[in-house]
């Protein structure tokens, strides 16, 4: 058996190797001019003429080292100011027709026509700043570290401007070299760069690279991109510094058993600094820090045994978010499993255990990232909130780079209080081993002072990723007196282990609508680490999961599940009793092309719940008719029968709908509702916002929130902002 297994995996794996990066670099020198250019996405001036220009021709998906499907030129430019990237881009589908079904910033890479360029200033061939347009002007841009980090909310300085034809859409870049990040020069030494150039066409769901690598990978990993040759930048300037104040007025009124009966109005001033002190060296300073703009969170009926994680949405602890994370967490390429541990989590600082805000005084964060080392330290100052008239938040980072692509580092969070002072320490690694395994792990410890109790946790995860195959193994232990204040952890007090394979099948046998087969099975296993029983295990089997041409996915999947209670749990009020359960659920999804104008996914489970049944939808509709309107409806159902000690029957709705209305890419208008039958809860929120020049921005955000407290009277809240934001650069 295991040689037929082996000879499918060979056969499948047929023409889809992993290959080296090329011995010969792909070149390109960029032509030097005097002149400033208006970056308007025409190409009317006669440098661009001129210009050298590189073919982005590789196809990477949906077949791996053919010849894409449509011309892409891309030709560059730079002076004392600016480095010009323009890009033309070959289409046949009308200049109505490209797909982007919104017009915001750090849009969905899979949904989208867009051109992406990726730069590695030090070319270290690690990291990479990524600069993104689609075929509208809308702007995606973050940091890549490894091609294994993110700093997807990383907001860059430059300019964009696109135009659109019958027969092309162009993408016209200006990007200043403040934003930019390379080795000091006198002016005079030429420089080369690692840099690649990236195109996915939506229509055919096709990505195509200037600088091979195989589909396993993304356009980011570095090792693998082709070189900018020759280019002479300007000496990083003395004083790299931007300055963004704010003015903010907010006005509140509050009703309510709970949270009282108030009217408040207040005007604030704050903003923040970021001082670019060398190429490597990065300082921010923010004083009357305020997030009120900030997305708001999606609600969530959590029926697991696990804590939910939210994400961090607010923009100053999103930018170089990556440097600091350490731990197995949702940003990591495989989670394997359930478990996330994070000694370090932003949402610790500026909200209470409410999730209500809390004003924050001040702060700074620095940041040191070169060839061979990265550090990074973080200081808050809270003010009063949970019951303490302060809170002190420290963080401290560091991390070394060796061998090819490794890297060890170490962390520690201080949050200190009147009350309290907890600490967390953590020691991490990661290991490639080759392009395709790689180890990564961290053994991580917390203590505090009010009742002096020692934690530990500890996770260990391979990871083996090939064009055909992933395979993943991971391993995760948690005290049950881990407590770290300034973390996330979803589970305590657990030895776990998980495990899962899935395979990525391609062949002409497969109907032409199918992309690929990619059928896996995941196993979890958890013990009570104080007694050593098993408390759950889970396998799921997706035998049937099939990537479509277009983007979607036509899956099925079976569930086996063993829970083991050790004490009372009460998903959505339901209380079920200590013991032993065994079920089994089914499930499907079904999802349309995401990038269409009309686009649809469904899930639907069914089966058994501990000693009862669950049925639960997961529905979203979107309806984009033009890039400039986008409307999105999400439904989640669940109908619980028989469970828990009362033998409930309970079903539960989650309906959230968000409007989207834009202008142009920098002046939107969005809409966001929520309705949780839960604990009969509506909340709008409404926000207006426009860029009127880089990374400058006027805000007007109304919030409305009713819901039903512990005494079942309703709470209401209302809130209307208006905030102005400048940014100075020196």
């Amino acid at each position: 058996m295991r040689y037929y297994l082996l000879l499918f995996i060979s056969f499948c794996g047929f023409s889809q190797e992993v290959f080296k990066p090329l011995e010969q670099r792909k070149e390109i020198q960029p032509l030097k001019i005097e002149r400033v250019l208006k970056a308007d996405g025409h190409l009317d001036e006669a440098e661009w003429v001129k210009a050298p220009a590189v073919n982005v021709d590789f196809q990477v998906e949906p077949f791996q080292g053919r010849k894409a499907s449509f011309s892409s030129t891309v030709k560059l430019l730079y002076n004392r100011q600016f480095l010009y990237v323009a890009a033309i881009l070959q289409d046949s589908i009308g200049k109505n027709s490209y797909r982007a079904p919104n017009l915001k910033r750090d849009y969905a890479f899979v949904e989208n026509d867009l051109f992406g360029i990726a730069i590695d200033g030090f070319n270290d061939k690690r990291n990479a700043l990524v600069l993104q347009a689609n075929a509208y002007g809308a702007q995606r841009d973050l940091l890549s570290f490894d091609d294994r980090a993110f700093d997807i909310d990383w907001d860059g300085l430059y300019r964009v401007r696109t135009h659109r034809s019958d027969s092309s859409w162009v993408a016209e870049f200006a990007i200043p070299w403040q934003t930019l990040r390379y080795p000091k020069t006198d002016g005079n030494k030429p420089q080369d760069w690692g840099i690649n150039f990236f195109r996915v066409r939506r229509s055919s769901n096709e990505l195509s690279v200037w600088s091979p690598h195989p589909r396993s990978m993304s356009p980011l990993r570095m090792d693998y991109a082709g070189k900018l040759t020759g280019i002479i930048p300007p000496p990083p300037t003395a004083t790299n510094i931007r300055f963004i104040p704010y003015f903010l007025q907010v006005s509140k009124n509050s009703e309510g058993t709970e949270i009282g009966n108030s009217t408040t109005s207040e005007l604030k001033l704050g903003g923040e600094i970021k001082w670019a002190i060398s190429p490597t060296s990065v300082m921010d300073f923010t004083f009357n820090t305020d997030f009120a703009q900030a997305d708001v969170d999606r609600q969530v009926n959590n029926i697991s045994r696990f804590s939910v994680f939210f994400p961090e949405r607010r923009q100053f602890f999103l930018e170089n978010a990556s440097l600091f994370s350490a731990g197995l967490a949702p940003v990591n390429e495989v989670v394997g499993g359930s478990m996330y541990i994070q000694p370090f989590f932003s949402r610790t600082i500026g909200l209470d255990q409410n999730v209500n805000p809390i004003a924050i005084t001040a702060g700074t964060r620095f940041v040191y990232r070169s060839e061979k080392r990265n550090l990074g330290g973080i200081y808050m100052r809270q003010g009063e909130g949970d019951g303490d008239p302060f809170t002190n938040f420290l963080v401290a980072r560091y991390s070394e780079n060796f061998g090819k692509q490794n890297r060890i580092g170490a962390i520690v969070t201080t949050k200190s209080s009147p009350s309290n002072v907890a600490t967390t320490g953590a020691v991490d690694a990661f290991i490639r081993f080759n392009d395709k395994f790689s180890f990564s792990g961290m053994g991580t410890m917390t203590q505090d002072s009010r009742n002096s109790q020692q934690g530990f946790a500890e996770y260990g995860q391979f990871l083996y990723k090939d064009n055909l195959v992933t395979l993943y193994w991971t391993h995760t232990v948690v005290s049950d007196d881990y407590n770290p204040e300034m973390g996330f952890v979803s589970r305590k007090n657990v030895l776990s282990n998980s495990q899962g394979v899935d395979f990525n099948v391609r062949g002409k046998w497969l109907p032409t609508f199918i992309r690929f087969w990619q059928p896996g099975v995941y196993t979890e296993v958890y013990h009570s680490l104080k007694t050593g029983n098993i408390v759950e295990q889970k396998l799921v089997s997706g035998p049937l999961w099939f990537n479509l041409q277009n983007g979607g996915i036509l899956g099925g999947y079976i569930d086996a599940s063993v829970q083991n209670l050790e004490e009372d749990f009460n998903p959505v009020g339901i209380r079920i009793k200590p013991g032993s359960y065994r079920y089994f659920r089914k499930g499907f999804l079904l999802a349309s092309d995401p990038s269409a104008k009309y686009s649809a996914s469904t899930e639907y489970g069914w089966g058994g719940f501990f000693d009862g049944s669950l049925q639960n939808v997961d529905a979203k509709f979107r309806v984009a008719p033009i890039p400039h309107l986008n409307v999105g409806l999400s439904w989640n159902w669940s109908k619980f029968e028989d469970v828990g000690v009362a033998r409930e029957t309970k079903e539960v709705n989650l309906l959230i709908l968000e409007t989207r209305m834009a202008i142009n890419p920098r002046l939107q208008l969005i809409g966001f509702y929520q309705k949780n039958t839960t604990d009969n809860l509506n909340s709008v929120n409404m926000r207006l916002a426009w860029e009127y020049q880089p990374l400058s921005y006027v805000y007007l955000v109304f919030n409305t929130l009713n819901y039903q407290g512990m005494d079942a009277t309703q709470q209401k809240q209302q809130s209307f902002l208006a905030k102005l934001s400048f940014l100075k650069q020196f």
